[in-house]
């Protein structure tokens, strides 16, 4: 390998190549989470926060192997496509049907699940058995929240983890070349799950309870990861939503997708075409993100 090519955000030359091949030589019998976690502490590759990211670790060495360049041993586990959207066991929500004006839910909580044992169970099993797209294991960073009424009962979850690794939209609205996308991305956190339950049937919920969520977010990761995030996405199924929510709550609409998966390397993978939306957290995110876009509003290169 005579250059350098950055790759999960390191820079991976001769140098790291012939570190990671001579660890799998050398240990033959160590699998892939102890290979990327060797990694990381011979890379001291850590978080703000200190604690080794061995997902991004693990990321990076599937990467190369797809490239070619070193040969992984055999994964422990080969889970199967079709346990990737399992029912989750958990605790089942009270499902007494809630309709009402917003203003009798009043005041809301919405708040991060990841401490509380019965909110993870009950997350789980709200959105596995409730949301369109059921629920995948969330690899990498991630927050879970749970939306609460004024009795305490649940009116709604979301879920935001690693954001898209390139659309070009969202890229040209921050004024990302691939450099900065690669430095940048963890700043960014998309929405991947969004639900209000079928039995709660409330006007201007959905839209109220992202403006609770974008109002704490950056804290929570922070507080999580030991670092700030400046800027949210999503996807909208265009086939299925208007984004009603999200527009009301001041996401701004950046872009469609083109209605191919990220392996379709021949377009001919047709698959629905889907809004993108973002939302700002900071005046100054794009010079947080490291992007270079002309800022109409200020007059000047916002970098």
């Amino acid at each position: 390998m005579s250059t350098e090519s950055i790759i999960q955000g390191r820079s991976i030359g001769s140098v790291e190549l012939g570190l990671i091949r001579r660890f799998l030589s050398e240990n033959p019998g160590w699998n892939r989470t102890r290979l990327s976690r060797e990694l990381c502490v011979a890379w001291d590759w850590r978080n703000e926060r200190g604690q080794i990211k061995d997902m991004a670790a693990r990321t990076l060495l599937l990467k190369l192997e797809r490239r070619g360049w070193i040969a992984l041993p055999a994964p422990l586990h080969c889970p199967d496509n079709a346990g990737r959207n399992r029912v989750w066991p958990g605790i089942e929500p009270d499902r007494t049907p809630i309709i009402a004006a917003l203003s009798r839910l009043l005041p809301l909580s919405v708040r991060p699940v990841d401490t509380d044992a019965n909110d993870r169970a009950l997350f789980r099993s709200l959105v596995a058995r409730h949301h369109y797209l059921g629920l995948r294991n969330t690899v990498g960073e991630n927050l879970k929240y749970l939306a609460r009424d004024v009795q305490g009962r649940v009116v709604g979850a979301l879920l935001f983890g690693s954001a898209a690794w390139k659309t070009q939209p969202r890229d040209a609205f921050i004024g990302w070349d691939a450099p900065c996308r690669e430095a940048g991305l963890t700043r960014i956190t998309n929405n991947t799950r969004f639900l209000i339950p079928e039995w709660v049937r409330v006007p201007h919920l959905a839209s109220h309870v992202l403006a609770r969520v974008t109002r704490r977010i950056s804290d929570d990761w922070q507080a999580k990861y030991g670092h700030r995030v400046y800027l949210l996405e999503t996807f909208v199924d265009r086939s299925r939503f208007r984004g009603t929510c999200y527009r009301a709550a001041n996401w701004i609409l950046v872009g469609q997708t083109q209605g191919r998966t990220r392996n379709d390397r021949y377009s001919v993978i047709q698959v629905p075409v889907k809004d993108i939306y973002v939302y700002p957290l900071s005046r100054n995110f794009r010079r947080e993100l490291g992007g270079t876009a002309y800022s109409r509003s200020e007059g000047r290169a916002d970098r």
